[in-house]
């Protein structure tokens, strides 16, 4: 662009490496990608040492490659991506499209860009803060567009990207989907009382579930950084395996992974533990980013069954917490109609796609519109109809 004003910026040659294995970046060029992109709340933060940990306690290589656009030996973003032939772990379901995909003989091993097994939004394409970011963006998405063809895959998801990163894509030719989370919202409350008072009728089965917690002997803690012992997590290991036993789900996760976590994320984690006597008998899997507080997983002692723990363990303990921490959001996970009535409203969540088949691609795009309507309508109908009282939201 020569003869250009002084404020253009002039094209740059930018190569583009994929490497086969997320632990060959440097945490430090990572982080110096990830945290201009998006600051310190990002849990992809956190991908390097998760997929270098996940994958060695697991004995197999998650990580297919990692997308490395440079400029002479500078590293200006990085892409984690996956190679799968099935969609457990994800939180946006895309089983139908498989099972199309095998209906008409054709198979279904995908391309996914996200952080393994957490629905948590954020940017998924980690660009470093440099006066050509838009170029690298778009050479970086050029470049898993062409992976994606030319490794003949069925397409390319991006899950839980940011509002920003969505709307993006669809100019990319992505096609755009939205789902639904629900998330607590700290409205500057000074303790769980002042929350209940913003609550209609629901506050009085919120403080009647609450005491069941002290009629049962139960005793709550709320454990952070070095109060997490070994047995802490040699307890919850044993509760998270019980719930995915009871719900037919896959343990991806091992005893080792919980304690390398502990020692690498510290006082990030929050582990609320139920304890009957000196004995731990559940536990809820709390971590901390920015100003917000992500519920992540739940176990119980497989012996009994307690009433309104779960309630009081992963709901009423993370809204304490985050009153407590001053952090203004709780996000609950994925799912889970239940939190409405305890103070958690729905909020949108992104994906994107991009499908090589012009006809399965066209069928898609018909029934993300479809899907569009009702997620908007069935969140309207939440907010209008939700527990706290008029004029809150």
């Amino acid at each position: 662009m020569a003869g250009g004003s002084a404020n253009q910026v002039v094209p740059k040659k930018i190569s583009v490496s994929v490497i086969s294995s997320i632990s060959k970046v440097s945490p430090v060029e990572w982080d110096a990608c990830n945290l201009d992109s998006t600051g310190p709340e990002n849990l992809i933060h956190f991908l390097p040492w998760f997929s270098f940990e996940l994958r060695r306690v697991r004995k197999q290589d998650g990580c297919l490659a990692t997308l490395l656009p440079r400029m002479k030996l500078k590293i200006l973003g990085v892409v984690p991506l996956y190679l799968k032939s099935h969609s457990y772990g994800e939180f946006v379901f895309d089983h139908s499209w498989a099972d199309a995909y095998y209906g008409f003989g054709s198979q279904y091993p995908k391309f996914q860009c996200c952080v393994p097994f957490t629905p948590v939004t954020g940017p998924r394409i980690l660009v470093r803060d440099t006066s050509i970011r838009d170029q690298v963006f778009d050479v970086l998405v050029s470049a898993l567009k062409d992976m994606t063809v030319k490794s003949e895959v069925s397409s390319l998801h991006i899950t839980f990207p940011s509002e920003g990163e969505w709307h993006k894509l669809k100019e990319k030719g992505f096609l755009q989907r939205i789902g639904m989370q629900y998330h607590w919202k700290n409205r500057n409350y000074k303790d769980f009382d002042e929350f209940l008072m913003d609550m209609k009728q629901s506050k009085k089965n919120i403080r009647q579930e609450r005491k069941k917690i002290s009629v049962q002997n139960l005793t709550m803690k709320r454990l952070r950084g070095y109060e997490i012992k070994a047995r802490h997590w040699d307890s919850f290991y044993n509760f998270y395996r019980n719930t995915t036993d009871n719900k037919w789900g896959s343990p991806y996760l091992t005893k080792d992974f919980f304690h390398i976590m502990g020692s690498k994320m510290g006082d990030q984690v929050l582990l609320v533990v139920a304890e009957e006597g000196d004995e731990f008998v559940a536990g809820a899997l709390n971590l901390i980013g920015g100003d917000t507080l992500f519920g992540r997983l739940w176990g119980c002692h497989p012996r009994a069954y307690y009433p309104s723990l779960h309630f009081e363990a992963c709901y009423y303990q993370a809204i304490e917490a985050a009153i407590e921490l001053n952090l203004s959001t709780v996000e609950a996970g994925a799912q889970g109609e239940h939190k409405i009535q305890r103070g958690y409203l729905p909020v949108t969540t992104y994906s994107c796609h991009y499908l090589v088949d012009d006809a399965f691609r066209k069928a898609i795009e018909e029934f993300l519109e479809r899907e569009s309507s009702q997620v908007n309508l069935v969140m309207k109908l939440i907010r209008d109809s939700g527990p706290f009282k008029e004029g809150i939201h």
